[in-house]
């Protein structure tokens, strides 16, 4: 390129402590018990900054509450069932994704269990609950057996799987469930899919729009209009299926032979 430029920068550096906050939901198999399938959600958000419109709390209601409250109502399930999966269930909500994947990579680096006994993480970040749920997209479970928990959980609700309608984003690497893959474990995170049986609904529109007006601004709060509560419940039911799947099949997820993600960190697969 013809031009050049000259950049300077100042930073400033401080010590913040942030929590990650974890669960553990022991199993009934005495063999596989000691195996764990893991949720992920993260709990942080942008907090207080520039104003738009006059509101400065940047709220995160679907960006990531949203996946909190799932996590927690899944959880509510896995407690509740008469008998527990055969692997343990470890619920964690991480801090520090906004920031870059924070909590999420410390605590696949340095979990609270044996690390090679972490055998998959579905992660949910953003439920964009603004239309009725038709499909689901599982970002990333294409890349190992866990396509086919999805493929299950889907067709027990009478829902469709949709595959990455964007993979230019790449959204696979984009939240805390690279942290896990990065330690070799399979992973996927879990989204709304634009599947509509209503021409007049148009939910790729609709998430377009979010995206442009609401995505981390103080307006994705509870007051924004159209969210769909009985889309949110269906959501969860998936996220909780494919945790139970994963969690009662004998064989633990691999990756696809010849995988990217599987070659690529597979000195760190247990």
């Amino acid at each position: 390129m013809p031009g050049t430029a000259e950049i300077h920068t100042a930073s400033r550096r401080t010590l913040v402590h942030s929590p990650n906050v974890v669960a553990r939901l022991e199993g009934s198999d005495p063999a596989l018990k000691a195996q764990h399938v893991v949720y992920t959600a993260h709990l942080d958000h942008l907090g207080i900054s520039t104003a738009v419109n006059g509101d400065s709390l940047y709220n995160g209601a679907l960006d990531n509450a949203s996946g909190c409250a799932e996590v927690l109502e899944i959880a509510r399930a896995f407690s509740r069932m008469p008998v527990k999966p055969r692997r343990s269930v470890l619920f964690l909500a991480v801090t520090g994704e906004e920031a870059g994947l924070l909590g999420s990579d410390y605590f696949a680096s340095n979990p609270t269990v044996a690390r090679n006994s972490i055998v998959a993480d579905i992660n949910i970040d953003e439920d964009v609950m603004l239309w009725p749920l038709h499909d689901v997209i599982a970002f990333g479970a294409e890349h190992s057996t866990l396509e086919k928990v999805v493929q299950r959980a889907a067709q027990r609700l009478q829902l469709g799987a949709a595959a990455d309608p964007m993979p230019e984003q790449v959204a696979f690497i984009r939240s805390d469930q690279y942290s896990f893959v990065r330690q070799g474990v399979p992973s996927l995170a879990l989204a709304a899919g634009f599947k509509s049986d209503d021409p007049n609904i148009k939910p790729a529109e609709i998430f377009e729009k979010w995206i442009t007006t609401v995505y981390h601004q103080p307006q994705d709060d509870m007051q924004q209009p159209g969210l769909d509560f009985e889309a949110a419940a269906q959501f969860a039911r998936v996220g909780f299926l494919c945790g139970l799947y994963t969690a009662q099949d004998t064989e633990r997820p691999q990756w696809n032979p010849g995988d990217f993600f599987g070659a690529a960190f597979t000195n760190k697969a247990p």
